[in-house]
């Protein structure tokens, strides 16, 4: 019997620790038949005999047959390839089945999570940040999820970046539904998908809170973009905290609901931060693990800084030549802003304010969305990623 056969078998069994399992492996790998009698005497009771002989979720032969596929693996948890970060952890996955390059797995991630109900303010970010992070050099790791999870992934792929995304069903049964062309586009542009459960588990509730702490237990830090009281992203940023990793959190406007559980996080004690650079020069200060090219962007914050400040400054003054109805445009911030609101902080009439709104967003400055306008970064913040780069 294989050693991958004999992990398959014994994902099924409960009660067991890591150091025993990694055991029973090497005894159970000398015999080519695994008898009841056997078992006994390898110190299993009953029920961990019945469910290594019988198991029921995993279809052994499909899922060996599905490692026959290019770039589909499964990993046990005493292979080289398992990710040295996630083994550290208290609760560590036995199996892991990955679509895509296995090294991706051992690249410095860096999760991002929040809201599947995630307002224009929280997209922007997510975008924001995901692209800046890719340019730092870090994996972006995720849950594949709506909302949040979802936007990460996309700006991670379209910053030409890697990303891992974390599944909370098997392979086959990708969820959501609508994002299974974001999975198949993950894995063509070089990314990622894993999960630790059987090819053709459902999605059960019980799930998403054991994927999230293989999300955290994979990365160097988790980002919390938005997020309410109530959210997912809270379980992710307690299991980060239990494994001993950063958590860093993006602030929202004070009466957003969507940013309660974030504000909550940053009174604990989690980082608050405004830009990718905060997250790249926290962690960078005791990463030591980074190849010489990748870890070159946290050697020289200082300079870096003095190089965006100059970048910062050149766009200010340009934007200041350029900025249209500046009085407006100040008014609406990058939470929805409604029209009223904008027209009272201005101290306009309704009808003047809209035909000056409407001329900002065909100049590029701020959008429509449901509920009023939000503010659109311009060319001082591109310029600001692109010295990230």
């Amino acid at each position: 019997m294989t050693q991958q056969e004999v992990w398959l078998r014994l994902s099924e069994v409960r009660g067991l620790g890591a150091a025993r399992l990694c055991w029973l492996v090497d005894e159970l790998i000398n015999h080519d038949r695994h008898t009841f009698a056997l078992l006994a005497a390898l110190g299993l009771n009953e029920a961990q005999i019945t469910a290594y002989l019988h198991p029921r979720l995993i279809d052994i032969n499909a899922s060996l047959k599905w490692t026959e596929e290019e770039d589909q693996h499964l990993i046990c948890f005493n292979s080289a390839d398992y990710p040295p970060l996630l083994k550290q952890i208290a609760s560590p996955p036995r199996l892991l089945y990955v679509k895509g390059p296995l090294e991706l797995l051992n690249s410095p991630q860096l999760a991002m999570v929040g809201s599947r109900h995630c307002s224009s303010y929280g997209e922007h970010w997510a975008q924001y940040f995901a692209a800046g992070l890719v340019n730092s050099g870090f994996t972006i790791t995720s849950g594949l999820a709506l909302g949040i999870d979802g936007i990460c992934h996309r700006a991670a792929l379209e910053a030409k970046g890697k990303t891992v995304a974390v599944l909370g069903s098997g392979l086959r049964r990708i969820h959501p539904r609508c994002h299974t062309s974001l999975a198949d586009r993950i894995v063509e542009q070089g990314g990622a998908l894993v999960s630790e459960f059987p090819l053709n588990m459902p999605p059960i509730p019980h799930n998403f809170p054991r994927r999230n702490r293989i999300i955290s237990g994979m990365s160097v830090g988790v980002l919390i973009v938005e997020a309410s009281q109530r959210s997912g992203s809270l379980i992710t940023a307690r299991c980060a905290l239990e494994q001993g990793r950063e958590v860093f959190a993006l602030p929202g406007a004070i009466d957003s609901p969507n940013s309660e559980g974030s504000h909550w996080l940053i009174k604990q004690g989690a980082y608050l931060v405004t830009d990718p650079i905060d997250i790249a020069e926290h962690i960078g200060s005791g990463l030591t693990w980074l190849s010489a090219e990748k870890s070159s962007f946290f050697t020289d914050s200082a300079s870096l800084r003095e190089k965006i400040a100059a970048e910062v400054n050149i766009c200010a003054e340009v934007a200041e030549l350029e900025l249209p109805f500046v009085d407006v445009l100040a008014n609406v911030g990058y939470e929805v802003t409604p029209v009223d609101v904008v027209a009272e902080r201005a101290g306009q009439p309704v009808p003047v304010v809209v035909g000056k709104l409407l001329e900002l967003e065909l100049a590029g400055w701020i959008a429509a969305v449901s509920g009023g306008y939000v503010r659109i970064r311009r060319a001082g913040h591109v310029r600001r990623t692109n010295v990230l780069i």
